[in-house]
């Protein structure tokens, strides 16, 4: 168990010792560490003692003094210095199994480790934990975890997920919560399989151990064209879209009622498939699941108008194209025109089709490189930030900088409307 050292901040305890990135931590205290969390446990204290090997293989021991809970200022690479756990299941809906083949070895990695789930809102099921697992993750109180529940129904889950004790869910979940674990869950909805009766189940199911289950999220299932030798699937029509969001809004209206939180969300896609309006913001109560793709219309439609409040003397920069999923499209368009009648701009959000997955894929951030080149044309581009990833690489494993390359003209990255605003308007 080794932690690569990715980066050492600046004016750090570890800078001063000496610690540069491209040192592997070996141990602290002694004792060898699983991850950043009994990292953080074993630094706490006022003394520390690391044993640090430099790139060349040349070992050392380092003391520090400090505060109690002073950070030392290492980053790593990964959170998790063992291996990480992985998904055991076959689930007919797993997104890793309709990856083309051929890409970087990330794309395909299934993790269902709990430490992910509490340190980034990764989702696990609960069927890899071992005792061991169960004993840490109460022991060390984390909490709130980030549960893929998909269906109470044990036998429902059973096959969706083909591994017989996916259907101990909810025995899994009590004994977290006798030790007062909260989680946030979340429903991979398939058309047939786990919406109506089922999902209705689910709601009940969970909403009857709420505040535990903190919230409750349910997204559509995502289709790309490689499904070959897969379980058949199917995506949401517009009618079904509707029928869901009038069943899970009576949901909704009740848990707003009896605890004042909406509590069960859906997905942005039933509603820009429905071509129903998203909820307005307070329905989001804070955004809890944003990073799994709940209220990312209603967060940007909001932060757009707000910036654009601010910025009534503002003039437009050069013209701008920015490429977009189709399923966001159609709500977008008419922010861009309103803009370039104000400004007097010519900017345009262009919907890009998603050929690399084909299928039913058309959100913002599943756009490849390849796809946004042969769809966009201009002198100048902003790319949504969701498209890449940390290592600035698109999903068809292009880099930034390739993809600079080749399109030629100016390419500008925006986090959110905020920073797209201000690269489309100057003062």
């Amino acid at each position: 168990m080794v932690g690569l050292i990715s980066g050492v901040r600046k004016n750090s305890l570890a800078e001063a010792a000496g610690i540069v990135a491209g040192d592997k931590l070996l141990s602290v205290q002694g004792a060898q560490v699983k991850d950043i969390i009994e990292l953080s446990f074993y630094t706490s204290d006022y003394e520390v003692d690391l044993e640090v090997e430099n790139v060349d293989g040349q070992r050392r021991q380092i003391h520090i003094d400090k505060y109690p809970d002073e950070d030392l200022g290492l980053e790593f690479d990964s959170a998790v210095f063992d291996k990480v756990a992985t998904c055991y299941n076959n689930c007919i809906f797993c997104f890793v199994d309709q990856m083309i083949p051929g890409m970087r070895p990330g794309l395909y990695v299934r993790d269902d480790d709990y430490r992910l789930s509490f340190l980034y809102g990764n989702f696990i099921t609960l069927t890899n934990l071992k005792e061991e697992d169960f004993q840490r993750i109460i022991q060390t109180h984390m909490t709130p975890l980030y549960v893929s529940v998909h269906a109470t129904n044990p036998k429902v889950r059973c096959e969706m997920m083909h591994n017989r004790f996916a259907g101990e869910l909810m025995e899994k979940l009590e004994r977290l919560f006798a030790a007062d674990i909260q989680v946030h869950t979340q429903i991979v909805c398939c058309p047939g399989y786990n919406d109506s009766e089922v999902l209705a189940k689910s709601f009940d199911d969970l909403y009857s151990k709420y505040p535990h289950v903190l919230t409750m999220a349910v997204v559509p299932v995502g289709i790309t064209k490689h499904r070959e030798k897969l379980h058949p699937l199917r995506t949401f029509t517009k009618d079904e879209a509707i029928t869901l969001i009038d069943q899970v809004t009576v949901w909704q209206q009740k848990c707003r009622e009896e605890t004042g939180k909406t509590f069960i969300y859906l997905g942005d896609e039933f509603y820009l498939l429905a071509g129903r309006e998203v909820p307005q913001a307070d329905w989001y109560d804070g955004f809890p699941q944003l990073e799994n793709g709940i209220g990312l219309t209603r967060s940007f439609l909001d932060e757009w108008q707000q910036t654009l409040e601010l910025l009534a003397s503002y003039v437009p920069t050069a013209p701008a194209v920015v490429p977009v999923g189709e399923g966001a499209y159609p709500v977008l368009k008419p922010l861009m025109d309103e803009l370039n009648q104000k400004f007097g701009s010519k900017h345009a959000f262009v919907p890009v089709p998603n050929k690399f997955f084909g299928g039913k894929v058309n959100v913002t951030g599943l756009l490849t490189a390849g796809d946004i080149l042969q769809a966009v044309q201009g002198k100048r581009i902003i790319l949504p930030a969701v498209v890449l990833n940390n290592d600035n690489l698109f999903l068809d494993d292009k880099s930034l900088v390739q993809f600079k390359e080749s399109f030629g003209g100016k390419v500008e990255l925006a986090k959110g409307a905020k920073e797209l605003l201000h690269l489309l308007l100057e003062s």
